[in-house]
Formats: structure tokens, C-alpha cells, sequence
């Protein structure tokens, strides 16, 4: 059965389709990275402590990452993954990567095929208006396999058509998506913030949805018990998961 255990913010480890794929490693220790440029706020990241040692998590046979901004891919994670394993991501990530000296970084353009499983991409919306450009490119991942339920990882993106679509298009049974409503100073939200996410359930109301990307970066103010209000009063509680740290969600 497929399953992911959400590590902190974006990190995940994932089993699907008989494979461990390690999504967005930030694994630096609690409060050594500067706070986020421009958010109001003085706070170190990350605000949390991992809740593993970091051996715990190089047990896996490709990373999948969606895109390459310090909270999702950190100095220590480049420090520490293995070069040999394979790196699925973005075109816009590829150089950056391979700079890095990772010896198989497979740039997912539109889709690749790992044995069964196959990986598509979506592109998504890190903000709206200028806030677009300024955060650069962001995408999300499909990912279908003949034994598992399809799973849509919806990566950095705020509610918008290219997410509404993805939905559409490909009928996940199973979606993460990535919260906190994620602020600059200026700009507006660039992650979902509650309502966003109350349109990606009312949207998939048969899907299984699991919101992470929280209470783990100095920008991001939605806390987990402000969403899991918001949810209770608007309906979407049952089919909808807000995960801890270091906890484990089985993917019907």
C-alpha cells in the first residue's frame, strides 16, 4: 500500500508503486538559516527540529524535487544526498543540479517512466501577478501506477487554473498540497493559504488530501489548528488530513 510520512514542511518520504522516492529534502538542524528576505519577522529556519536523524532518511532510490528555493532543497541535503541516486525535477532545475555533481538528474519536461510508474508534471503558480516571476518556476508532480491510487503532489502553487486542472485532467485519488500561506511583505500568499485549500477539497471531494508545507518556515503564518478550524466549519475535515511531523498517511 502507498504511503508517505511527512518529515518537515515539504520533506516527504514517500513509498509508491514498490519504490521510496525522498520529496524536497531541507534537513538542516532547527534555527540555522536565516530568516526568509522580507517577512515581517526575525525567526530562524527552520522553526522545527527534523524529527529523524538524517541516515534515517537516505534510505531512498530517487529524490523528487519540485523546485530547487532553499526550503525545499537545502545546503545540508546537498551535503549529504548520494550523488549516484537519481534526481527527478523541473527543466529549470537541471543545471543547478548537475553543477552540484549529481550524476542523474533526470529533468522531467513533461513525463517520465520509472519502470511502471510513470511521472508527469504540472506546472504551478508560486504566487499571483508579479509574484509569479519574482518566485521563479514551481511545479507539481502526477504520479499513476497500475497497484496504487494516482497521487498528485501539488507542489508550491496557489489556488489557480493550472491547479484546477491538474485536478480535472487527472482525477487524483490522493493529493498533497503544500500550505502555510507561505508571505512576503508584500505580494499576497505564494502557497495555499485555508481557503485555497477548502477549493482543492470542495474541488476533489472523493480524493483523500493531505496539507503539509506548515509551521516549519518563518513565513509562513497559517498554522495547522487555524486550518483544521477552518476545515471543521466549512465541511472538509473528513476527507481531509493535516499530518505532525515524523506521522505516517496510508494513501486509499
Amino acid at each position: 500500500m502507498a504511503s508517505l510520512t511527512l518529515v518537515r514542511h515539504a520533506t516527504l518520504q514517500l513509498d509508491y508503486g514498490g519504490m521510496r522516492l525522498l520529496v524536497d529534502p531541507m534537513l538542516s538542524p532547527r534555527e540555522t538559516l536565516d530568516p526568509a528576505a522580507q517577512s515581517g519577522n526575525l525567526l530562524r529556519n527552520p522553526r522545527v527540529e527534523l524529527p529523524v536523524g538524517i541516515d534515517a532518511l537516505l534510505d531512498f532510490e530517487e529524490c523528487l524535487l519540485t523546485h530547487a528555493h532553499r526550503d525545499h532543497l537545502d545546503a545540508v541535503a546537498l551535503e549529504h544526498l548520494p550523488r549516484d541516486r537519481p534526481v527527478l525535477c523541473q527543466p529549470e532545475d537541471q543545471a543547478k543540479l548537475t553543477a552540484a555533481g549529481f550524476q542523474a538528474v533526470v529533468p522531467v519536461a513533461e513525463a517520465v517512466q520509472r519502470g511502471s510508474l510513470e511521472i508527469r508534471r504540472v506546472r504551478g503558480e508560486h504566487g499571483r501577478g508579479e509574484m509569479i516571476a519574482k518566485m521563479g518556476a514551481s511545479s507539481g508532480f502526477v504520479l499513476k501506477h497500475p497497484a496504487e491510487p494516482t497521487l498528485y503532489l501539488a507542489g508550491d502553487t496557489v489556488w489557480c487554473p493550472s491547479l484546477q486542472a491538474a485536478l480535472r485532467t487527472h482525477r487524483p485519488e490522493a493529493i498533497v498540497v503544500n500550505a502555510g500561506a507561505a508571505q512576503f511583505s508584500q505580494g499576497g500568499p505564494v502557497t495555499l493559504d485555508a481557503e485555497g485549500v477548502i477549493a482543492v477539497a470542495r474541488e476533489a471531494m472523493l480524493a483523500q488530501v493531505v496539507v503539509v508545507h506548515m509551521e516549519a518556515w518563518n513565513h509562513c503564518p497559517l498554522t495547522r489548528a487555524e486550518l483544521v478550524e477552518r476545515l471543521e466549519e466549512t465541511g472538509h475535515s473528513g476527507h481531509v488530513r493535516v499530518p505532525a511531523d515524523g506521522e505516517t498517511v496510508d494513501l486509499a
